[in-house]
């Protein structure tokens, strides 16, 4: 779709700015306005995220005051537009960069929201304010998603669509189960993102559950090859099999994982989602599990990273725990994960 000649020369500012290293704060202003109004598809919306986010690391370079805060919010801008257009490779690969530089100077990139600093507006805190008051005049909803790393995972939910064959029965009496899963974004911001972009990129699409065990867990997200050794992360989340790396350049794809986020609060009770993984850490990648109604695994507390829960359908998650299996917990009859839809 062509791009209006108000949104290319918003565009055009914020690479001025960018180029000169000058005037972030003028720039985000006509990004917040003139870019986000005239936006007509996501794709255009992530680019002018990713715009917002570059304009936050020159910020954070002019002021170390600020640094911290401006590199978070830099951080958000990326995530939410990979949220709009995963499949960026610039975004993708600028935000493995701004990653790196946080991890060095051990900056979460958990989110954070500071509105005072001193008992006056931190800039945040201006914009904040700004939003509120637009919201207070208008249902238009049309900065958010530079405020709040929240808005497009923030009460995300997963849709799976399972096939498998009951317990005790064979291949002619295959079914379908729906199950809705909420996605805990605040708890696990990188599981989650991790997640919907093996999702929604149908890495997950047509592959299997392939290990069950009655009474424990279903586990499944192996798109690789299906047996319990492949898969890895969608993203560059600083580790390279679980080994902390300044950059992605030295790691193969395939090795890339996510740290760990399993001291968040949330327990393995039944109905919850989490990330599979070895016994070392931060070496998650995109095998998951779930937890059946007659399950309660607190001994993986605090070492797998649970993020979600299912709000419809656990009955058939507990069905499908009871299912038979084979050698190394292998259903006889293939439990299928046709599709994961998410919104």
């Amino acid at each position: 779709m062509p791009v209006s000649e108000k949104l290319q020369r918003a565009w055009d500012e914020a690479k001025n700015s960018i180029a000169s290293q000058d005037s972030p704060d003028k720039a985000l202003g006509v990004l917040r306005s003139a870019a986000w109004e005239n936006c007509e598809n996501d794709v255009q919306r992530a680019k002018t995220l990713s715009f917002a986010a570059d304009l936050y690391i020159i910020k954070a370079n002019a002021d170390p005051s600020s640094r911290r805060t401006n590199l978070k919010q830099a951080y958000k801008n990326y995530s939410n537009a990979l949220k709009l257009d995963p499949k960026s490779k610039e975004t993708l690969r600028e935000r493995g960069k701004l990653i790196s530089i946080m991890d060095q100077e051990g900056i979460s990139t958990g989110s954070t929201f500071q509105v005072l600093d001193n008992g006056s507006p931190t800039p945040m805190g201006l914009v904040v304010m700004l939003v509120v008051c637009l919201l207070l005049l208008s249902s238009v909803k049309v900065l958010a998603d530079f405020l709040n790393d929240e808005e497009v995972t923030s009460g995300s939910q997963a849709t799976m669509q399972i096939s498998y064959v009951p317990d005790g029965m064979d291949e002619s009496s295959r079914t379908t189960a729906t199950i809705v899963i909420d996605l805990y974004a605040a708890q696990a911001p990188d599981h989650v993102e991790n997640f919907i972009d093996h999702s929604v990129n149908d890495n997950y699409k047509s592959t299997i559950f392939h290990r069950i065990i009655d009474g424990f867990m279903i586990q499944g997200g192996d798109f690789e090859t299906g047996t319990g050794s492949g898969g890895y992360a969608y993203n560059w989340y600083g580790y390279c099999n679980g080994n902390a790396q300044s950059s992605s350049s030295d790691c193969d794809r395939t090795s890339w994982t996510v740290g760990d986020e399993a001291n968040n609060g949330l327990v393995h009770e039944p109905g919850v989602i989490s990330m599979a993984k070895t016994s070392s850490p931060n070496t998650g990648g995109s095998q998951f599990f779930i937890v059946p109604e007659d399950s309660t695994p607190s001994h993986l507390d605090g070492q797998h990273t649970v993020f979600g829960k299912v709000s419809s359908g656990l009955s058939s998650v507990t069905a499908i725990s009871d299912v038979e299996t084979g050698d190394n917990d292998r259903p006889i009859y293939e439990v299928r994960l046709l599709s994961i839809d998410i919104s």
